[in-house]
C-alpha cells in the first residue's frame, strides 16, 4: 500500500533529481551552436574561417578528380553552404589513394569485389603566426563490386562512387577533429 512516507519520499527524491538537473544545465552547449559558453564566436563560426589549400594532384589523374572531390566536401562541411567568416586558419592536405582485391574469381582471375582507400595528412595553420597548431591523419575504406568485362562503364561508375563516398567519409573525420579542435585548443 501507499502510506504518506513513502509517498514524501518519492517527492524529495524527485525534487532532489530536478535540483541536480537544474544546477548542472548550464555546462553543457551545443558543438555546433551559435555561441560559445564565453558568448564569443561559436564553432561553426570558426570552422568558417578555415581555408583549404588546394590539394595537389596530377591533372588529368583520378586522384585529381577525388582531389577537387573533396575539397569541396570539406568545404560544404566547414560552412554548412553558407557564407565564409574572415579567414583566421589554413588547412593543408596531402592525400593518397589504393586499391585492393578482396575477391577474385577462381575461373576467370578477375577481380570480383575491391576495397578502395584514402589516406590523408592534413595540417592547420593560424594564419597570424603562420605556425602549425593541429595535425592529423584520416583514413576512409569502402568497398566496390566489379562486374564482367562487359558492363566497363558499371564498373567505372562504380569505382567513382566509392572515391566519393570515401572523400565524404574523410571530410566528416576532418570537419570533427578541426570542431573539436575549436572547441578546446591544444
Amino acid at each position: 500500500m501507499w502510506s504518506r512516507e513513502n509517498i514524501a519520499v518519492r517527492w524529495l527524491r524527485l525534487a532532489a533529481a530536478f535540483a541536480v538537473a537544474a544546477s548542472v544545465a548550464a555546462c553543457f552547449q551545443p558543438l555546433y551552436g551559435e555561441q560559445s559558453v564565453a558568448g564569443g564566436p561559436g564553432v561553426r563560426d570558426a570552422l568558417a574561417g578555415v581555408e583549404i589549400v588546394p590539394i595537389s594532384a596530377p591533372n588529368g589523374s583520378r586522384a585529381a578528380r577525388l582531389a577537387v572531390e573533396l575539397q569541396n566536401a570539406l568545404a560544404f562541411r566547414l560552412t554548412g553552404g553558407g557564407p565564409r567568416t574572415p579567414t583566421t586558419h589554413r588547412l593543408d592536405i596531402k592525400l593518397s589513394t589504393s586499391t585492393s582485391q578482396v575477391i577474385v574469381d577462381v575461373q576467370t582471375a578477375r577481380p570480383e569485389i575491391a576495397n578502395y582507400g584514402i589516406d590523408v595528412a592534413y595540417t592547420l595553420v593560424d594564419i597570424a603566426t603562420n605556425k602549425p597548431t593541429l595535425t592529423g591523419t584520416a583514413f576512409a575504406r569502402v568497398s566496390v563490386d566489379i562486374p564482367g568485362q562487359q558492363q566497363r562503364f558499371a564498373q567505372t561508375r562504380g569505382l567513382r562512387d566509392a572515391e566519393d563516398r570515401a572523400a565524404r567519409v574523410i571530410a566528416e573525420q576532418i570537419q570533427s577533429r578541426l570542431a573539436s579542435y575549436f572547441v578546446a585548443p591544444g
